[in-house]
């Protein structure tokens, strides 16, 4: 099932001896667009601390009760290793994690193999890469931790460049919640096509400036137009997500 990535905020987290908190947030890996940590908020009881949770830890998902349940102990997350609250995710700390709850950081693989995304929309050898981002990024990325880890509050409102010219901005993501990938961007096309929203795959990305808050996608005006219409009330099925990677060129999630 593919719900959006705000509906999760704000979701309560249920250890398997009561609550912990609340989530905040979702960071992915901006070379597979994987999430890769829920961020939680725990109120009082940890008041100094950021809380992150893996999703292999994720038990359950319940939608009526807006509540994530974690195979873990309000113990267990407690003795687990600190990181301040305003402090950057850094690698290292992301190790420490991976270490004391034993996770693994492949868990749930990637939509596009073990590399990233090889597509012929896609400079090789995946986006996100060094060699992607604008320079300016480069260091302030690096300063701040890693490099990959992403927030999906951050991006959302981030510019979408075609080819030739902007069509919209980030409005929201939709994941996978069996895989927990994101697998598209909702854009708002407001300021170009006037009351409309369209799916764009990660496969399109062909570059992120973080610096200007833009997401370049290797696709024309015209082909965003002519694709198949997409109405957010309604379900996504198989046959639409098929139709819109044939439009495109894309390569399917697996069908």
């Amino acid at each position: 099932m593919l719900l959006a990535g705000s509906a999760l905020r704000g979701y309560a987290i249920e250890a398997s001896d009561g609550r912990i908190g609340t989530v905040t947030d979702l960071l992915f890996d901006d070379t597979t667009w994987k999430i890769r940590w829920v961020v939680v908020d725990t109120g009082t009881w940890l008041t100094t601390r950021k809380v992150l949770l893996h999703p292999s830890a994720v038990e359950r998902l319940n939608y009526e009760r807006q509540e994530l349940s974690v195979v873990l102990s309000k113990h267990q997350i407690e003795a687990s290793p600190s990181i301040l609250q305003d402090q950057p995710v850094s690698a290292q700390m992301e190790r420490n994690l991976y270490d004391y709850y034993g996770w693994d950081p492949l868990w749930g693989g990637s939509y596009f193999g073990t590399g990233g995304i090889a597509s012929p929309l896609s400079p090789p050898p995946y986006f996100g890469s060094s060699a992607l981002r604008e320079p300016e990024d480069l260091g302030l990325l690096e300063d701040d931790g890693d490099p990959h880890l992403r927030s999906l509050a951050a991006v959302t409102g981030y510019h979408i460049l075609a080819t030739d010219g902007e069509i919209g901005h980030v409005e929201n993501v939709l994941i996978d919640d069996a895989t927990w990938g994101v697998r598209y961007l909702i854009v708002d096309t407001s300021n170009w096509w006037l009351g409309k929203h369209v799916l764009i795959s990660p496969y399109a990305v062909g570059r992120i400036s973080y610096v200007d808050r833009q997401i370049t996608v290797d696709i024309g005006r015209d082909k965003v137009k002519s694709s198949p219409p997409w109405d957010a009330v309604e379900m996504i099925d198989t046959y639409y997500e098929k139709r819109l990677h044939s439009h495109y060129g894309w390569q399917g999630y697996g069908w």
